[in-house]
C-alpha cells in the first residue's frame, strides 16, 4: 500500500486536501509545526497514519500508533491466537474472557443491531465473511448450498455477555464473530483520545479508507476547517468528486469499490448482507458520514448500518440523528447531502449530480 507524508494515499477513498491557504493572517497565529510530525504503520489489514502538528509530540505520536497494533492482535480473525478467534473456537462450548475494550466493542456491535434491526448489521457475520473472504487471495463466490449451511449461524442474539466476568459465549456452534465492520472506528476513537489527552491540538487520525479523524481546526488558522475530499466510487484511484470540510469530527465512509470480487464479470462487494448471503443489493455506491461529539465507534459499525438500508431509508435515519451528517453517492452517479452539509460540502466532478432527497423513489 502506497505510504503517504501530509496528504492521504490516492488509493485511499477519502483524501485530505492542502491545509494552505491565503487566509492565515486574518485568524490568531499558533505556535505549530511547518513540518508536522508524521508517524505511520501497516496493521488491521490497512495503511494507518497519524499527523500532529504541535511541538514535542512525537513520543504521543509513538504511543497512539501502539494502539491499532494491539487491537489487531486482539481481534484479527485471519491468524489464530486472538481474543476473537478463541470465543470463534470455543463457540457452543464455553465463555471466555477477554480484554475490557474488546468486550466494549462487541457490546456495540450488538448496539447497533438492537436499534436498526431493518438494516441486517451483525457482527456474528463471520461464517459468512469468511466464506466469500473477498479481499484476500483465496475470495470466491460461494455455492447457495454452502451459504445456505451458514446464514442459520448468523445472529447477535446468539452472543451471551458476562459483564462481571467479561465473557464473551456464542451460545450456537457455527456462529463466528467478525469486527472489520466497527474495530477501526472504535481504534480511530481511542487513538484521538490518546493524543488529546497528551495535549495535541492539531492533527489527524487515518485508518486507511474508512476512518479519518481531524483534531481540531487546521493548520490554515484557528476557525478554518480541514478540507476532505471524497474519492469517486467510479475511479477511487483518480481525483475526488467532492469536497467536505471538518473540524475536530470523524469522517467516516463504506463503499463497494475498494474491495470487492469479480465472478463472470459481476461484481461482488464485500459488504455482505447476512439476511441473504450476498452483498448488500441497493442503490449505494458509497456513503460518507460527518460525525461530531463523542461516540464509542464513533461512525465504523453507524456507516456499515446505514450502507444496508440504501439511501433512501438511510439518508431518513441519518436526518434523526444529532451530531451526524452525510453525502450519498448512489449507483446512478446522483449525490444526496444532508441538510447541515450545505455550506460545508462542494461538489467537483462533473460526473456527478447533486438531487434532492424527495426525488428518490
Amino acid at each position: 500500500m502506497k505510504k503517504v507524508s501530509l496528504f492521504l494515499s490516492l488509493m485511499m477513498s477519502l483524501v485530505l486536501l492542502c491545509a494552505c491557504g491565503k487566509n492565515q493572517a486574518q485568524h490568531p497565529v499558533r505556535d505549530l509545526l511547518k513540518t508536522p510530525i508524521t508517524k505511520d504503520a501497516t496493521t488491521m489489514g490497512t495503511f494507518i497514519q497519524v499527523t500532529v502538528y504541535d511541538k514535542g509530540k512525537t513520543q504521543a505520536v509513538n504511543e497512539a500508533l501502539k494502539i491499532p497494533v494491539k487491537y489487531n492482535a486482539l481481534t484479527t480473525v485471519n491468524q489464530s491466537g486472538s481474543q476473537i478467534d478463541l470465543i470463534n473456537k470455543n463457540a457452543g462450548i464455553k465463555p471466555v474472557k477477554v480484554d475490557q475494550g474488546v468486550y466494549q466493542l462487541i457490546k456495540d456491535g450488538v448496539s447497533y443491531s438492537e436499534k436498526y434491526p431493518q438494516s441486517g448489521y451483525d457482527v456474528t457475520i463471520g461464517s459468512l465473511t469468511k466464506l466469500w473472504d473477498i479481499g484476500f487471495p483465496d475470495a470466491k463466490k460461494p455455492t447457495q448450498a454452502q451459504i445456505d449451511q451458514v446464514l442459520p449461524t448468523i445472529n447477535y442474539r446468539f452472543i451471551s455477555f458476562n459483564d462481571a466476568k467479561h465473557e464473551i459465549e456464542l451460545t450456537h456452534k457455527g456462529t463466528q464473530l467478525d469486527l472489520g465492520s466497527i474495530v477501526k472506528g472504535y481504534v480511530a476513537m481511542l487513538m484521538v483520545d490518546q493524543l488529546k489527552k497528551a495535549g495535541v491540538t492539531t492533527g489527524i487520525v487515518n485508518l486507511g479508507s474508512s476512518s479519518i479523524y481531524v483534531i481540531g481546526d487546521s493548520p490554515r488558522g484557528a476557525t478554518q476547517p480541514w478540507r476532505i475530499g471524497i474519492k469517486d466510487p467510479n475511479d477511487p484511484t483518480g481525483a475526488q468528486m467532492g469536497i467536505l470540510q471538518a473540524a475536530n469530527q470523524h469522517v467516516n465512509t463504506s463503499g463497494i469499490y475498494e474491495r470487492y470480487l469479480t465472478v463472470d464479470g459481476v461484481k461482488y462487494s464485500h459488504e455482505l448482507n447476512p439476511k441473504t448471503g450476498y452483498p448488500f443489493d441497493n442503490d449505494i455506491a458509497s456513503i460518507t458520514l460527518l460525525i461530531s461529539g463523542k461516540n464509542s465507534t464513533n461512525g465504523d459499525g453507524l456507516s456499515s448500518t446505514i450502507f444496508g438500508l440504501g439511501t433512501k431509508k438511510g439518508y431518513a435515519l441519518v436526518e434523526k440523528m444529532k451530531n451526524v451528517e452525510a453525502v450519498f453517492v448512489d449507483k446512478n452517479d446522483k449525490v444526496y447531502i444532508t441538510p447541515g452539509l450545505k455550506d460545508k460540502f462542494k461538489l467537483t466532478s462533473t460526473a456527478y449530480k447533486i438531487a434532492n432527497i424527495t426525488t428518490l423513489k
